[in-house]
């Protein structure tokens, strides 16, 4: 998954745009330089542009024609996703492996619902105070089953809630928790421009929004509600945290980005050059980026299957995007001390994308006096998809554990 390579295929048909896309798409948010380019800066601009996707192992040359093609808007990517969603499901990975079989299909109203031996889930599109349509998730154990809490995800910057998080979800809500998760606007199947964060406390507030609604679900009421974040989503968790502490019984974080490593932070100088960009054209994909899956995949062979998270943001990280999760870290980094809930911070030791350091800075300045940290010794950053088959189900029982000893407590 090169996170430097943008695709340049487009569908003989246009897509067609919700009216909140269309204002985007006309809008000077799409990028449209209104200053004069140096001719180094738009060579720049016309090889990322010629850049193609490579090509996907194991799937035929109409998937992949299909995968190639621009996924900056939203109903491009939902057709993607379709394509592949049967393909997904098949790949040899414990996450699907341990998906329960036998699921039957039903129309519930506008949400979609599918049944499975263990799990309920449902996908919905909720309408944000912008405008934009934000798809959900549910994942509800068998009826029959005590719901003892609630899970609410925010999925990584590289990621969205429809890949491996579906197996990471059918897990824990099979162990009695019902688990929700939302596309972050920009992201997955929400709308928005596809890896896009105009503002990082925009994402934040709409994480809050959405799952304030969703608590209000019949069958969690009541219930203890937990806040879930990995790696990008660990600092919107830790954020949506700080502005409503009230509303959340604790914290899961894994891999949090509460600071950038090193080796994937620009330069200093580098970085103050793309912050007087990112003012001019904010839009625009100019941040070099590493191979993330290569840094964050420890198996090689589920590192491969990265590739079939096919809307999954994987271009060059955009101006204000850089900009905005550089912000974030560093006002997290500030605001530990004010970290009071229950705590459970889950980090590879081994981790190139997020600081393993930090998490342990996280740990020692938080004021909550029930907080733990487990580091996985030689693990990398995707601790949950991309080490070895054992790890990852340690990781799934340490946060079923942690869950179910503060859900006794609540009870």
């Amino acid at each position: 998954m090169k996170l430097a390579l943008t695709s340049t295929f487009r569908p003989l048909v246009p897509p067609k745009l919700s009216p909140f896309d269309q204002n985007l798409a006309s809008s000077n948010m799409i990028f449209r330089p209104s200053v004069t380019l140096t001719p180094r800066m738009r060579e720049t601009v016309i090889m990322m542009a010629q850049k193609k996707k490579p090509k996907i192992e194991g799937v035929s040359d109409e998937l992949n024609s299909i995968a190639s093609q621009n996924l900056d808007f939203a109903p491009a990517r939902r057709r993607v996703r379709l394509a592949f969603s049967n393909v997904q499901q098949q790949l040899d990975h414990v996450l699907f492996k341990m998906a329960p079989s036998g699921i039957r299909t039903d129309e519930v109203s506008n949400h979609a619902a599918l049944r499975t031996e263990h799990v309920l889930h449902r996908n919905w599109y909720e309408i944000n105070s912008k405008g934009q349509e934000i798809f959900c998730k549910s994942w509800l154990p068998k009826p029959g089953v005590r719901i003892k809490g609630a899970l609410c995800f925010c999925h990584g910057y590289g990621d969205t809630c429809t890949f491996f998080f579906e197996g990471i979800a059918k897990y824990i809500a099979a162990s009695g928790y019902g688990v929700y998760a939302i596309d972050h606007p920009g992201f997955g199947l929400s709308e928005g421009l596809h890896g896009y964060v105009p503002s990082f406390d925009g994402i934040v507030n709409n994480a809050l929004e959405l799952y304030n609604i969703i608590k209000g679900r019949p069958e969690i009421v009541g219930l203890p509600r937990f806040v879930f974040g990995q790696s990008m989503g660990g600092a919107i968790a830790l954020k949506a945290l700080l502005k409503d502490p009230n509303e959340w019984d604790g914290i899961i974080l894994v891999a949090p980005m509460c600071k950038i490593a090193e080796e994937m932070t620009p330069p200093v100088p580098l970085q103050k050059i793309l912050i007087l960009l990112s003012r001019v054209m904010p839009t625009a994909k100019l941040v070099p980026q590493k191979d993330l899956a290569e840094l964050a995949f420890r198996e090689m062979k589920k590192r491969k299957m990265a590739d079939y998270n096919v809307i999954c943001y994987s271009d060059q990280t955009r101006l204000k995007t850089a900009v905005e999760l550089l912000n974030a870290t560093r006002y997290i980094e500030s605001q530990v001390d004010k970290v009071a809930s229950p705590m459970l911070i889950l980090h590879g030791a081994a981790d190139k994308v997020t600081d393993p350091q930090v998490s342990k800075f996280l740990y020692e300045r938080a004021s909550s006096k029930d907080k733990t940290l487990k580091l996985y010794e030689g693990a990398y950053h995707s601790i949950l998809e991309g080490e070895p088959d054992d790890r990852i189900l340690e990781v799934l029982s340490d946060i079923i554990s942690w869950l179910d000893s503060r859900c006794s407590m609540k009870n």
